[in-house]
């Protein structure tokens, strides 16, 4: 009898507890939203963040509740945008494509290394020696970690540089996240002119470091027509929405850092 009281004891407030947790779960409950659980399910599910939302849950949320516009999605392409516009009950969506680009172009041949590293083979470990190993402190370093973060493939090193093949990108924007220089930005894949530079020290100052940097001279700027070219922190800027691809910017710039890009 002695251990029958305490067993009963403890079993009774188990129970209480049970219909506790059962009440406070259906008092509590969030409902569900199932449009947004079916967006979810053709979404690809990278959570890049490239939507410009927290992931793709982030997104589909924001796409049930009309907050958000179907097509943002860049690794699901126009199929996720097809489907989702189809769960929305809206018509073709259509996808603007963009491309991650690598805004330096200062490969071994045109900059050198200012030290000799032996550390982690880690563009991020690397910036917490002096700011990084290259001459040019806003320049590539060249050790792969956009590459390695690229679930794609579409960026190699060579020559001590990051390049990025746009037929190959999908736009998740994880590359952009890897690089501790914040090179690489998306911009929409068209013919366009686009800067392949990021220093932004005075022209004097950048050319002991590289042969091939902006200098901000704004010749670029004053052949456009169209305005689409200025000069900001003496580093040369393409606006994607004027920028017709004239190529007049690209004849015009005397250190060849400004280029088409080729679709």
């Amino acid at each position: 009898m002695d251990i029958l009281i305490p067993i009963l004891i403890v079993a009774g407030i188990g129970l209480l507890a049970g219909v506790i947790l059962a009440v406070a779960s259906v008092v509590m409950a969030v409902p569900k939203d199932e449009k947004a659980e079916a967006i979810l399910e053709v979404l690809p599910g990278a959570n890049c963040g490239a939507c410009g939302f927290s992931g793709c849950s982030g997104y589909a949320a924001a796409l049930s509740k009309g907050e958000a516009k179907a097509g943002l999605c860049s690794p699901g392409g126009e199929e996720c945008a097809k489907a989702c516009a189809e769960l929305l009950g809206v018509g073709d969506v259509a996808v603007e494509k963009k491309t991650a680009l690598v805004h330096c172009m200062g490969s071994y041949d045109m900059t050198s290394d200012k030290m000799n590293y032996d550390g982690i083979h880690s563009c991020s470990a690397s910036t917490f020696l002096a700011g990084g190993i290259t001459s040019c402190r806003f320049g590539c370093m060249g050790m792969g970690d956009c590459a390695a973060a690229c679930p794609y493939g579409a960026i190699s090193v060579c020559n001590g540089m990051a390049s990025v093949n746009p037929e190959k990108c999908r736009g998740c924007s994880q590359c952009v996240a890897a690089c501790p220089k914040g090179l690489i930005s998306f911009v929409p894949l068209k013919k366009q002119a686009v800067v392949r530079c990021s220093n932004c020290d005075k022209g004097a100052q950048t050319m002991k470091v590289c042969k091939i940097g902006c200098i901000g001279c704004g010749k670029c700027m004053k052949a456009c027509e169209y305005g689409a070219v200025k000069v900001q922190n003496f580093c040369a800027q393409v606006d994607p929405a004027k920028c017709v691809g004239c190529g007049k910017c690209v004849e015009a710039c005397p250190r060849h850092i400004i280029t088409l890009l080729d679709v």
